[in-house]
């Protein structure tokens, strides 16, 4: 039976879409997927690539502001479009906004089962909270059932005193075939584009928030550790903006010798080349549900260095196999791992190639496979 699914979620993120277009391709669902917002200017500088969208869809009219680090997003409309989806089902991508909370009720009221997109973890740096987690604690107790990417986020319910039998997996994922091609057509016109972007000949990556949490400070003084004789070989390259650039800026100028290169935010085409000229992706954040940056490097054959703390850690790198993982904070072991890489290019490319592979179980269609079976499994809740 054709089962119509509604999901609900913030913003139409560039990410997202090859997920939803997955499920929507599935011959067992009927997917319709509410965005609360088109997108979140104030935290990213996202294209939206509606072109690309092959499923039903509708965006809410939205009122959005931040009250200190609460990002407050209103909405009117939710109950007028359930009651035009009418769902058989519902998966809602968390519970930090009312509209969540409007949706779990009218589930509830009219017996339909309510999934929880959950990718919360142990690790995450952002919980503890009394009041919060008190609310967590009510609005996971209404679910029926939860859906999480990988171990960490299952470890995270499982804590929360949820059963194992109502959790299922459905593996984040990048659009892992789009980075591979971009990677492959970047490398064989490698010079010219280094000569266009000015990247070093070598160097290290980050891409992401320009923000304390994501450890950009940490890698800027792991870099710094470096023997100079390697630091005139590597050039370290942050791809991304945020709050903290212009401090990180002003300490970077600090280290020398060195080649640190701020090429500020990139939309997905042009962040591909800096993926794809780079030597290894270095993830060395406090706090991360997950971590698609690590997906996107690792389908453009890149090793990885990565923070145990990262959501995605558990379930994409084996230590020493297909990347490296560090403590949280810890710059001596940062700084160890990153000269152990550029002193091994030939292990670079073995880690590279080890998560080419890897990552081809991570997929927009293994992801919607996860999610067909947690619908198939709560199927007869709703009827």
């Amino acid at each position: 039976m054709n089962r119509r699914l509604v999901i609900l979620t913030e913003i139409i993120s560039p990410y997202r879409i090859p997920l939803f277009n997955a499920l929507a391709a599935h011959a067992e669902i009927d997917l319709h997927v509410i965005f609360l917002s088109e997108t979140d200017p104030s935290l990213r500088q996202w294209q939206v690539y509606k072109s690309e969208i092959r499923f039903s869809y509708e965006v809410l009219p939205s009122w959005r502001t931040r009250i200190g680090r609460y990002n407050v997003l209103l909405n009117s409309g939710l109950g007028r479009a359930l009651k035009l989806a009418a769902p058989h089902g519902m998966l809602c991508g968390g519970y930090s906004y009312l509209a969540s909370w409007q949706a779990l009720v009218w589930t509830r009221a009219r017996s339909t089962p309510f999934l929880l997109w959950s990718e919360s973890n142990l690790q995450d740096a952002r919980r503890g909270h009394a009041p919060v987690e008190f609310l967590k604690d009510q609005f996971l107790r209404q679910c029926t059932a939860f859906v999480v990417p990988g171990q960490s986020a299952g470890e995270y319910l499982r804590s929360r005193k949820i059963g194992g039998e109502r959790i299922f997996t459905a593996p984040n994922a990048v659009e892992n075939d789009f980075f591979a091609a971009a990677a492959a057509n970047a490398r064989a016109n490698a010079a010219q584009i280094r000569s266009q972007l000015g990247l070093p000949d070598r160097y290290f990556l980050f891409a992401g928030r320009l923000v304390p949490e994501k450890g950009i400070f940490d890698l800027l003084a792991a870099y710094a550790k470096l023997d100079d004789p390697l630091r005139r070989q590597f050039g370290l390259v942050f791809v991304g903006d945020g709050p903290s650039r212009r401090a990180l800026e002003d300490r970077a100028a600090a280290v020398v010798p060195g080649m640190i290169r701020f090429a500020g935010f990139a939309q997905r085409e042009q962040l591909t080349k800096y993926y794809s000229l780079a030597e290894t992706l270095i993830l060395p954040t406090y706090t991360d549900t997950w971590g698609l940056v690590v997906n996107e490097a690792m389908a453009s054959g890149l090793p990885v260095i990565l923070s145990r703390a990262a959501g995605c850690a558990s379930d994409l790198v084996q230590d020493g196999c297909n990347g490296l993982l560090v403590p949280p904070g810890d710059v001596a072991a940062l700084a160890s791992a990153m000269n152990r890489l550029a002193q091994q290019p030939q292990l670079c490319k073995t880690m590279g190639a080890r998560n080419v592979e890897r990552i081809a179980h991570y997929s927009p269609a293994a992801w919607a496979e996860g999610i067909v079976r947690a619908v198939e499994t709560i199927r007869g809740e709703g009827d």
